[in-house]
């Protein structure tokens, strides 16, 4: 019997290379069914029955995106949390602000879709030995979070004044630390979608910015559309009058 698998994406060439990888990271048949946005998302999913409990044949595994045209993937992942799948996300953003809420959502792996084809085979994988498929920016995102935790807890620790210890006068006060870090002209945009912005603003095509960016295109793509809706913009000359203000080009 094949593998169930459902892809929620809304590109079709990102698709495409989605099922590519699955083909080539599983030994067994894979029968894969497509979606581009939550609803038809849904709808797939109630045709193996409520919560895929009692549906014969529900899906084993889900490729989820995040951004999707009539919704989050989050949302989605909230609603599955009692679906017996194994549920990966597939996205571009390996921010804080979104790998964090994924998981807290259920995700059980979280891959980036510019990761090279061999490097998210080898993460999908990862799901016959039990083990969560994290591409590799995304386990050192996490590492390096938990042992900042870490350290602030060790430090909290340390500066707590013992309960037998003497009163001290107060410290005399000290000035407030500089920040010497450069501000972000553009805070809500990843540095990646900077990077896009930079040559699209010089009329570089989105080939010639993928082929710069060691890319595929349907991630430029992505990036661009990302780009217009956070800057709340519908074309390349009004995306690049903002990047001249912000001074990137």
């Amino acid at each position: 019997m094949s593998v169930k698998v459902l892809i929620l994406e809304d590109n079709p060439v990102a698709r495409d290379f989605l099922k590519r990888v699955l083909r080539e990271s599983f030994s067994d048949p894979i029968s894969v069914t497509e979606a581009g946005d939550l609803e038809t998302a849904r709808a797939q999913i109630a045709l193996t029955g409520p919560q895929g409990l009692h549906g014969a044949d529900p899906f084993k595994l889900m490729l989820v995106d995040l951004e999707l045209p009539d919704g989050n993937g989050l949302e989605l992942l909230a609603e599955l949390t009692q679906y017996p799948a194994t549920k990966v996300v597939t996205t571009l953003y390996s921010d804080d602000d979104h790998l964090f809420p994924a998981l807290q959502c259920g995700a059980d792996g979280y891959l980036l879709k510019e990761d090279r084809f061999e490097v998210l085979v080898e993460e999908l994988r990862k799901i016959v030995l039990g083990q969560p498929p994290l591409s590799p920016a995304i386990a050192r995102r996490l590492l390096t979070h938990f042992r900042h935790s870490g350290q602030d807890t060790s430090a909290s620790a340390a500066a707590r004044p013992a309960l037998s210890s003497p009163v001290s006068a107060p410290a005399a006060p000290s000035k407030p630390p500089v920040n010497i870090e450069r501000p972000v002209d553009m805070p809500h945009l990843t540095p990646r979608e900077i990077e896009v912005l930079t040559y699209l603003s010089k009329g570089f095509t989105i080939k010639e910015i993928a082929n710069l960016m060691g890319i595929k295109w349907f991630t430029v793509n992505d990036h661009i559309k990302s780009i217009y809706r956070k800057l709340n913009v519908s074309s390349r000359a009004e995306a690049a009058v903002l990047a001249s203000k912000q001074g990137l080009v």
